[in-house]
Order: C-alpha cells, then structure tokens, then sequence
C-alpha cells in the first residue's frame, strides 16, 4: 500500500493524473512549467513501483499485490490487477523509462510540448495496466489504449512520413487485436462466463479449438514483437518517430508482444504451442538470421537499429518455445537488456540527429574527433548490443542459446549467428559513424554532450554493464514463475 492505496493502481493511474495535469498547462507559453510537472510525475511514477520489488516474495508463483473490484458486474468483468515474476520486472522497466523520454525531449521538443509530455505520462501508466491485468477485458482495454498516445506522438512529432508510418502501425496492430477479442469472448463461454485471465488458464479445450485460440493470439501478439513476415511496419515507425517514440517503441512496447505469448498463448493453449513450436522456432530464426542480413544492408542509422530489434525479438520468441528454464529465463533477460540497450541506441542516434538533422550514416565520420564522451557511451551500447559478455545482453542469448542446444544443437547454431551478425552490422555503422579524419564541416562543429544528456547515459550504462556482471537481482525474481509456467504448459489440457 501506498498512502493507503493499492502499489499497482498507483502505479497505473499516477502518471496517467500527472499527464492530465500537463496537459491543462495548455499551450507553449507554459512550456517550461509543463515539463517540470511531466519530470516530477514520470519520477514520481517510477519511485512508486519500486515496492513491487522490493515488497516481492521470490518462492512463490501466485498473483501478488492483488486488486480484485466490480466494474461491469452483469458480464461478470472486473478490475483485476497482479503481479508475478514474469511482469513485475517488465513494469518497472516501463516506469523507468518515463523520466528518461521526458529528459530526452527536454530541450528538443520546442513545440506543443505540454501534450508531447503528457503522451508519454498516459502511455506509461496505460502499459502498466497491460502488463497488470488480469481480467481479459481489461487487458484488452489497455491493450488497445496504448496505441493512442503512440499514433499521435508519431502522427504529429514525426518525420516526413510520419502520417503513413503512424497509420501504417495504428492498422497492423488493431486488425491483429480483433481476431484476439473473439478468441477472448470463446474462451468467455467456455469458462462458464468468467473473463479472468487465471481461469482462462484452467479451461480444457479441444486441440482444435487450442490451434484456432493459438492462431488468433499469435496475430495480436507476433505483430506487436514484430515477429517476421509482420514485421515491416517497425521500422517505417522507427524512422519516422521522434527519439522519445522510437526509445518507447523498442524498450516497451515490443516487449508487450511477447508478454501476451507467456500470459495467454502458452498457459491457455498448451498442446497447440507445442504442436506450433517448430513454426514459431522456424520464424524466430528467420528473424534473428534474415533480418540480421537486412540490418547490415540499411544506410539509415535508426533503420538499422529497428532491424536489430526485430533480429534480437527472434531470440525472445525462440527462448519461449524450446520450453525449457534456460531458454526461457533467457528470453525474459533479453526482453530487458533490448529494453535498455536499444533504448541507449535509439538516444544515442537522437543526440547526433539533434546536431546535424541526419541519420544517414554516409553524412557522418569521424565523431569522436568531437564529440569524446559520446563516442565512449556509444561504443559501450555498439558493444552490448553485439553481446559482448560483461554486458546485459550476453547474459540473456546466451541461456536462451544454452537453452537451445537442449532442444536442438541446429536450433542453437542458427541461433548464434546473431553475435556474428549483430556484431557486424552494430560495428560497422559504429566505425563508419565514430571513426577516421573528421568527414565534413557539420561534423567538425558537433559539440559534445550536454550535462542533461551525460546523466541519461551514465544511468543507462551503469545497468547495462550491472546487469551484464550481476544478473542475479534481475533473474532471481522470475524462476519460480517460469518453472511453474513449464510445469503448466507440459502438461495437457485435452478434455
């Protein structure tokens, strides 16, 4: 409790208030009063879901920090909210996040700035409520609310093409979600009118209906990872977001995909995951090689960084369906380390975008000539996103390859490429970017980082480079959850 209040609500509806407030500061004369309430509010928002953490109990699998009240009592739906050691890490991810966009556009967004902050205030207490729920209809609520704020911050601060990448993203993810809305009000009749996400997971179902179930949840799920072939409006919303969207997009709201495959996909239908392993190992790989190659490709800094994001994605899903500990657990480390490193990278590209108004990798060369500091925080995010061991992002591919090698020793050759890969592409944009004689005058009049933007970085590095030496307080905190989700889904539910 907090104040008297439930940990969770408070954690939903504080910024969602905060980013109201910014809001009826109304227009740019106010600006500056609006980011200072958007900080405190994104801090605020942070702080109050530390509890959940600290206030965890480790040796359990329930539901903790429950909230159970009426809200439509005649279709029996409720306000439902918990946490365990899947998403309790994934919302502290996404309050963490908050105060680090709002810094970022502190001095970048200059104008409509009141209602760019409060986007990204109603959005962070929105993903909360995703990653929270556990009533069906409210998970579908928050689900389909979290692409609001996203399409107008695209729509509106966004590059040239911003109007076709927000529409473009708005359709992908909404036509996915209709066909996860039927397959919600089939799993409502067959739980004898319960919309409870907790007994959707004990109803035994038909293997026919489990792959139909499968199929619909997979076209929500995988086109919000992206999962290949449905990725392709990733990177047209990268592009075109401003630095605040694309560090939001990659760190959160991919992760919200492959959340839903562990919360419904494989608990509610079993027998058809294990049945759909091998396609759903299949497009994983497809990612994590294919895209890796399409990454090495791209002469657009943020394009590049959007196909690492796919590529690394293909990793989680293939750690969720080898279904086994190692894989698994990995795949949740890697959905945190992608989190902060993409995250850097994504801030990284918008310090030099902010300078020079390019991404073009070709307009840049020699930036450590001057721009040091950047260049030493950029090599370490360069680095952790190849998965050099020391950082956060070896820890998760290599269980999830470890884990692979149990399933299948192909499975986990095709799987490592990605440190070949992911090493070539990151490196070489790096080299191409930091490296050699200063290539033109723009270059040669950068200015390196500002304090605000040093503090940023720093903090980011520190966990990139904690958690790659000390994985144990982020890893510790999911076993029972994960071994209990594999002894679930081991086990049949055929009628």
């Amino acid at each position: 409790m907090i104040f008297g209040l439930p940990v969770i609500s408070v954690a939903i509806w504080l910024p969602i208030i905060f980013g109201v407030l910014v809001l009826a500061t109304g227009d740019d004369e106010n600006a500056p009063l609006a980011r200072v309430i958007a900080l405190v509010g994104s801090v605020l928002g942070f702080l109050v879901t530390i509890p959940l953490y600290t206030g965890f109990v480790r040796d359990t699998s329930k539901m903790q920090f429950v909230e159970l009240r009426n809200w439509i009592p005649h279709f029996n739906i409720h306000y439902h909210l918990g946490v365990d050691g899947i998403s309790v890490l994934l919302i502290l991810l996404t309050a963490f996040f908050t105060p680090i966009v709002v810094l970022a556009g502190w001095q970048v967004i200059e104008k409509r700035v009141a209602q760019y902050m409060a986007a990204f205030l109603i959005m962070s207490g929105i993903m909360i409520g995703v990653f929270a729920a556990l009533d069906a209809i409210l998970f579908y609520v928050f689900w389909e609310a979290m692409l609001i704020p996203m399409f107008i911050i695209i729509g509106v601060w966004g590059g040239p093409n911003r109007v076709y990448a927000a529409v473009k993203f708005f359709l992908y993810t909404l036509l996915g979600s209709l066909l996860m809305l039927i397959a919600l009000i089939y799993l409502y009749n067959l739980s004898n009118g319960s919309f409870s996400i907790l007994d959707f997971h004990q109803v035994a179902i038909p293997i026919n209906a489990q792959i139909l179930i499968f199929i619909a949840f997979f076209f929500a799920f995988a086109v919000k990872v992206p999962m290949f072939p449905v990725h392709t409006w990733l990177p047209d919303a990268h592009v075109e977001a401003p630095t605040g969207g694309s560090v939001i997009l990659a760190a959160i709201m991919l992760k919200v995909g492959a959340y839903g495959f562990l919360r419904f996909s494989m608990p509610i239908a079993p027998d058809a995951s294990h049945y759909l392993s091998g396609v759903m190992i299949a497009l994983s790989l497809i990612a994590v090689v294919y895209i890796g190659l399409v990454a090495l490709a791209q002469a657009d800094m943020k394009k590049l960084v959007a196909y690492s994001s796919i590529s690394h994605m293909g990793f989680v899903t293939l750690g969720f369906f080898i279904f086994n500990a190692y894989g698994m657990e990995g795949a949740l480390l890697q959905m945190l380390s992608h989190g902060f490193v993409a995250g850097a990278l994504f801030l990284c590209i918008g310090v030099l975008y902010d300078r020079m108004h390019s991404r073009r990798i070709a307009d840049y060369g020699g930036v450590a000539n001057t721009m040091p500091v950047f260049a030493a925080f950029f090599m370490l995010f360069a680095m952790a996103n190849s998965g050099l061991p020391g950082t956060s992002a070896f820890v998760g591919e290599f269980l999830v390859i470890l884990g692979a090698v149990k399933a299948n020793f192909w499975f986990a050759f095709a799987a490592a490429t990605t440190l070949i890969f992911g090493a070539a592409y990151t490196l070489w944009m790096y080299k191409r970017v930091i490296f050699g004689a200063v290539a033109n005058q723009h270059v040669a009049e950068l200015t390196d980082m500002n304090l605000r933007e040093t503090a940023i970085f720093l903090i980011l590095a520190i966990i990139v480079l904690g958690m790659g030496l000390y994985p144990l307080p982020f890893s510790e905190i999911m076993h029972v959850s994960v071994n209990d989700l594999l002894v679930h889904v081991a086990r049949s539910k055929l009628p």
